[in-house]
């Protein structure tokens, strides 16, 4: 299969909260044929984990491309491993999210408070404003903002601000999300391949021909801006002129929009849009090993 070769294109803005039911989770497709993208009606409460996983796992539709918001893993190749000095600590992306799953294994709701509290994995995160693991900085790190995958590395070079995986403060965190992401890509094994650890598919696995990749949702938003678009979309007049950047459609709203809509509704229009170029494919930095243990974010050149 070509990656242009996806009929449809499902972006997901993940939610780490605690609980099990999440407003903040929202999931848009946009359809190869053309069209606005449309958002899933979420059941009363919202959607849990649990309910996108089986979405994922039992009821995508064949031939998708699925952009998940959230990182795929934590930083490795800056000092060869996720966590210097602790003996448990694996050795490629698969296996993090084995051991990651294993703490979490009593945590419901496909959560990972109990792997943020590990007595060694809680040295490498932060914690609080004031309130940092003895590893969340190692020696040579060169700000406080913690350490940086090099898919995250080229997204700043592309002006975008990630936030370290490591960093459990503040609203622009995401490594509540990636954690309990990561937990739900262990449970998708054979059934799902995810891009750079597994090829594209050529032929059924569980879900045919479908791939998962990760998506920064801050990227096709700021793509899109320096192209005419706003950055932040508060309405769907907003939202609309991003769209049509992308020779999208609008979608057939008005009035306020939340940020998890517009965020999922606008990047699966970007998915359609960019995933026939070859070069989101083949960034400049992704090597083997990188792919093994730090995966990338589909987009990041």
């Amino acid at each position: 299969m070509k990656p242009d070769r996806f009929d449809h294109f499902v972006a997901i803005d993940w939610s780490g909260a605690r609980g099990e039911r999440h407003h903040g989770i929202a999931i848009a497709i946009a359809e190869r044929e053309g069209g606005a993208p449309v958002l899933v009606d979420p059941p009363r409460g919202g959607f849990s984990r649990n309910d996108v996983l089986q979405i994922l796992r039992d009821d995508l539709p064949a031939n998708s491309l699925v952009g998940l918001d959230l990182g795929i893993s934590l930083p490795f190749n800056d000092v060869g491993a996720f966590f210097p000095g602790w003996e448990e600590s694996p050795r490629s992306a698969k296996r993090l999210w084995a051991l990651i799953d294993a703490i979490c294994a009593e945590d419901e709701h496909l959560g990972a408070q109990s792997f943020v509290e590990h007595p060694e994995a809680s040295r490498y995160f932060r914690h609080g404003k004031d309130r940092e693991g003895d590893r969340f900085l190692l020696p040579g790190a060169v700000t406080r903002e913690g350490r940086f995958r090099e898919a995250e590395v080229a997204q700043r070079a592309q002006r975008c601000r990630p936030v370290s995986n490591f960093n459990l403060v503040g609203a622009a965190q995401v490594g509540k999300s990636s954690l309990t992401g990561m937990r739900m890509l262990h449970r998708l094994r054979d059934h799902l391949p995810v891009w750079p650890m597994d090829p594209i598919p050529e032929k059924r696995i569980k879900q045919g021909g479908s791939l998962l990749v990760e998506i920064y949702t801050g990227l096709a938003s700021k793509e899109t801006a320096a192209l005419g678009g706003r950055t932040k979309l508060l309405t769907y007049a907003d939202l609309n002129a991003a769209l049509a950047v992308l020779d999208c459609p609008p979608v057939d709203r008005t009035g306020e929009v939340d940020d998890h809509s517009s965020d999922a509704l606008l990047t699966a229009a970007w998915l359609r849009k960019v995933a026939p170029e070859k070069e989101r494919w083949e960034p400049r930095c992704l090597t083997a090993e990188i792919a093994y243990t730090e995966g990338w974010t589909f987009g990041a050149l």
